[in-house]
């Protein structure tokens, strides 16, 4: 069975996060060389009957769907962390389960992202989507864009708005999910949930039970019953790193958790990188806005979070996506995957620079590391009295925001 990518995904509630905010984030672990692009779509209205073309699959659009900003993997359609119009982020982790992943394509865990996103103005909303979406089409299909090898994962998934969270779980087309509204969570590349469900499927204790998981005697323990046999349930090393802040938690304080190298969350190793990071703090009070810093680069230890804010203006950024290879994309003929295309967009092509100069370590790296950490704290604090203030921001400017960050970074490589 194929080993999930170990990602990590959080969000802290007040008063463990600061001045009544809540923050999100999530790093992104997936193979070495896969490009993520950062991509902004409007809202829009659809005919009667029209279809919504997924990474393997068709299925019926819905009348409108909301604004969503995500990151993805640039072979797909869906995401694997974005946030909406209307304050709702989502983020996708790869699981391994007692029951394998289907190889039949379906909809992937990541398409199921973006479809939350774009059709569920609140996180229980977005839940709802997913969990009959799931029942109606499954989940299914490569996760990797990979012709030699299928890798297919079950799907949990962190729902979060201004106001609660949920962490759903899916075997399949079953699945569990419980209600956070306080304190800390985090959800990784094994199952989380135990004992406490605020929702399930409605035959999830039958199908246990006809499995031979579960007696119907015991209490049922979701991870317990559906984990493999040699899954150490508690080994999620990220929800440490979190929970043993002191201080209140604030943007920086995720961004810092993402870059941590030492506690497993910011993975560099043989087969995975964090390939791309994500952190959105959600104001309690609806009069501010939510700002989404999303990386659009590998390792998060070595690149700039640049914001986002919704407008109804928002300038569109083609140098973090990748290029369109429309109908010809080997990702979308079958067999797929028979090659790979350059999928490497303008900012991750100057990033790579960076990275090499950083990953040297000499006198120009420590120069080049201060002068990023030095645009992203500005972009952080300029931020910072936009959640301060009572006025509202200059549309225009905060349209251009994410475009401006992206085009200073890529002046600044060069």
């Amino acid at each position: 069975m194929a080993v999930a990518p170990p990602s990590y995904c959080f969000v802290a509630f007040p008063p463990r996060a600061k001045d009544g905010l809540v923050v999100f984030g999530k790093n992104s672990a997936r193979p070495r060389d896969e490009v993520q692009e950062v991509v902004y779509f409007s809202a829009a209205d659809h005919e009667p009957e029209s279809k919504v073309e997924c990474t393997y699959i068709s299925i019926d659009q819905v009348p409108r769907t909301h604004a969503i900003v995500i990151s993805r993997p640039a072979w797909l359609w869906g995401a694997e962390m974005g946030a909406n119009e209307h304050g709702v982020c989502i983020a996708n982790e790869a699981v391994s389960t007692r029951e394998p992943a289907a190889e039949t394509e379906a909809l992937l865990g990541m398409d199921l992202v973006r479809l939350g996103l774009e059709r569920g103005e609140t996180a229980k909303e977005a839940l709802d989507v997913i969990v009959s979406l799931l029942e109606e089409h499954g989940q299914g299909g490569n996760y990797y864009e990979d012709a030699s090898s299928c890798h297919s994962f079950q799907s949990s998934y962190l729902i979060v708005d201004r106001h609660e969270a949920w962490v759903l779980e899916t075997i399949g087309k079953y699945w569990a999910a419980e209600k956070v509204t306080e304190g800390v969570k985090c959800i990784c590349n094994r199952l989380s949930l135990t004992t406490k469900m605020d929702a399930e499927h409605p035959e999830l204790r039958n199908y246990a039970q006809s499995q031979g998981w579960w007696t119907g005697e015991d209490e049922f323990n979701f991870s317990e019953v559906f984990s493999p046999a040699d899954d150490h349930p508690d080994c999620c090393a990220g929800k440490d790193s979190l929970e043993k802040q002191e201080e209140s938690i604030t943007v920086q304080t995720m961004i810092d958790v993402l870059r941590d190298k030492a506690s497993g969350v910011c993975i560099d190793s043989e087969s995975f990188l964090t390939t791309a990071s994500t952190v959105s703090v959600l104001p309690q009070n609806r009069s501010s806005p939510c700002i989404h810093y999303f990386t659009g680069t590998p390792d998060p230890s070595r690149s700039i979070f640049k914001p986002f804010i919704f407008v109804d203006d928002v300038k569109l950024v083609p140098k973090a996506q990748s290029p369109c290879f429309g109908d010809d994309d080997p990702a979308k003929k079958e067999p797929r995957f028979q090659e790979k295309p350059d999928r490497r967009h303008e900012l991750y092509k100057a990033h790579e620079w960076a990275r090499a100069v950083l990953e040297r370590g000499q006198e120009q790296g420590h120069k080049l590391r201060k002068t990023m950490l030095e645009l992203e704290k500005q972009g952080l604090e300029a931020m910072e009295e936009i959640l301060a203030s009572s006025d509202s921001p200059d549309l225009a400017e905060v349209g251009d925001l994410f475009y401006d960050c992206v085009d200073t970074e890529i002046k600044f490589f060069k």
